[in-house]
């Protein structure tokens, strides 16, 4: 059992075309404050980002934003924030958002959301944490990925222990029970966090 006192959302700075996206930013940021949970996200205002900010703070939860100085020029930071850090690179705006928090959400996003989500699990499978990671799948979104995941466990290029480190959720409500009911994963440690 993982106790959530702060998650980590990862999700796109862009508005897509499909109104279901930007429902299920907001119905997931809504659910995060109504269960007393802390926010992490990129600090961003525009696109999934700002949906997702603006419905916790409008159930009176608490967001922190974090975000590297050189994106304010694109991803207009969100002045309403409970917290926003401001960080030097890409790397300290993840290993700032990894340490905040005790578990993560991918919604739907671009190359930047899958980037975020293929390093987190890839250091839980080098055994740099044992948080649980949650693709919520609106709208069938993350199939393709899941689909490929699976081809390279039948090509022998992944073990299935790594798979299972990457659940699945069709709601908001599923997403956060997945990782409450998540069994920290013991992976063996291949690399000290120093070395990361």
């Amino acid at each position: 059992m993982v106790a959530l006192r702060a998650v980590c959302v990862f999700c796109g700075s862009s508005a897509p075309a499909e109104r279901r996206y930007l429902d299920a930013a907001r119905a997931l940021g809504a659910l995060i404050a109504r269960r007393n949970i802390s926010l992490v996200y990129g600090g961003g205002s525009t696109g999934l980002m700002g949906e997702l900010a603006d419905a916790a703070l409008g159930e009176g939860g608490r967001v922190v934003g974090v975000i590297p100085v050189g994106l304010f020029a694109r991803e207009v930071n969100h002045t309403g924030l409970t917290e926003l850090h401001e960080v030097g690179s890409m790397h300290e705006r993840k290993q700032l958002m990894y340490d905040l928090s005790d578990a993560f959400i991918a919604l739907p996003g671009g190359l930047g959301t899958l980037e975020e989500l293929a390093e987190v699990a890839t250091w839980s499978q080098l055994g740099l944490h044992s948080k649980p990671v949650v693709l919520l799948d609106v709208a069938g979104f993350w199939e393709p990925l899941t689909a490929q995941l699976d081809r390279m466990v039948g090509a022998g290029l992944l073990q299935p222990a790594s798979r299972g480190l990457i659940q699945q959720a069709r709601s908001a409500e599923e997403a956060l029970a997945t990782l409450t009911g998540a069994q920290p994963a013991q992976p063996e440690r291949w690399i000290t966090a120093e070395e990361r």
